[in-house]
């Protein structure tokens, strides 16, 4: 298949780009630069250029590969999250899950694509409380907290829009937690870095459930999604979701470092705020069993515990 990757030279697309040539499709990745360009022609595609907020260069882009499938992982996340100004830090991925978003359906559609595939994502947006974990037939948050409505509004977008535009076949694939040498979860990455000098604690009864998975079995989980001929939303995670209080200190065992400290709610709050204190004490889990059952898939790290040892 002609395939357009939209967010080729980001975390999740240099595994996806690659795992796509070695299936035997003739793949392009939009970016930005031309160093993205080069980037994305060493993995074994061609590219294009186009910056995903600027219409008419999408357009063009789109346009000029004809592509049978355009995936959108476009995302602006590096420099880490600020929990109090959650919003801020996600304003420019807020942005390109909605404008970016209306300009590749746009351009698609005028293209004759017959297949869209977006990222999406499951963790603190799905609904807090109640069981470990979620399913698709869940709802979202009803009640986001305040730093986290625009980022929530955007990820309602880029799944309504997917799957309700006319004459596409729509996928949203909400992918848990990432990590792997790229990542805040990764070798020399932010998270890494505070538990390894004991600046991440567990904050109250550490009972915030946490999904993740692994850059390499999220590519794999979309290489499916692009051939199969399913469409919906789908959580791409891994078969261990864990409380904060569990996989923090394993996690730490695994660096080496020593044992997270622990603080009370009322202190978290000051740290990081609502947001910080909720990713600790009330998110959930999501449940991957509709993924792995459509899709034939399970991921090769089947645990965070193994893929925080070697996968990282």
């Amino acid at each position: 298949m002609k395939i357009l990757v939209a967010g080729a030279t980001g975390g999740l697309g240099r595994s996806l780009v690659p795992q796509l040539v070695a299936a035997g499709h003739k793949v392009t990745g939009m970016t930005r630069s031309e160093s993205g360009a080069a980037g994305v022609r060493a993995f074994g595609a061609d590219a294009v250029l186009a910056d995903g907020l600027d219409a008419a260069a999408v357009r063009a882009a789109v346009e000029s590969v004809r592509p049978e499938v355009v995936v959108h992982q476009m995302t602006a996340l590096k420099g880490g999250i600020d929990f109090k100004h959650f919003d801020d830090s996600f304003a420019m991925t807020n942005r390109l899950r909605v404008e970016g978003t209306d300009n590749l359906l746009a351009a698609a559609q005028a293209a004759g694509v017959r297949r869209f595939v977006v990222q999406s994502y499951a963790g603190w947006n799905l609904q807090h409380g109640g069981s470990a974990t979620k399913t698709e037939a869940d709802p979202l948050d009803p009640n986001p907290l305040p730093a986290q409505r625009q980022s929530m509004a955007a990820i309602k977008h880029v799944e309504s829009a997917a799957l309700n535009t006319e004459g596409i076949e729509g996928v949203a694939l909400r992918y848990a937690s990432f990590y792997g040498p790229t990542g805040d979860v990764g070798k020399g990455g932010s998270i890494v870095e505070l538990i390894q000098k004991r600046r991440m604690p567990i904050i109250g009864d550490g009972a915030g459930v946490w999904s993740f998975i692994h850059y390499d079995d999220a590519a794999a989980a979309t290489v499916k999604a692009i051939e199969s001929d399913a469409t919906g939303i789908y959580q791409i995670a891994d078969d261990d979701p864990a409380p904060a209080a569990v996989w923090l200190p394993e996690f730490a065992r695994i660096l080496g470092a020593k044992a997270p400290r622990h603080i009370p709610t009322w202190m978290g709050r000051l740290a990081v705020g609502d947001v910080g204190v909720a990713a600790f004490t009330t998110i959930r889990g999501a449940d991957n069993s509709l993924a792995k059952r459509t899709f034939d898939w399970h991921p090769r790290y089947a645990s965070w515990r193994e893929g925080f040892r070697n996968g990282l």
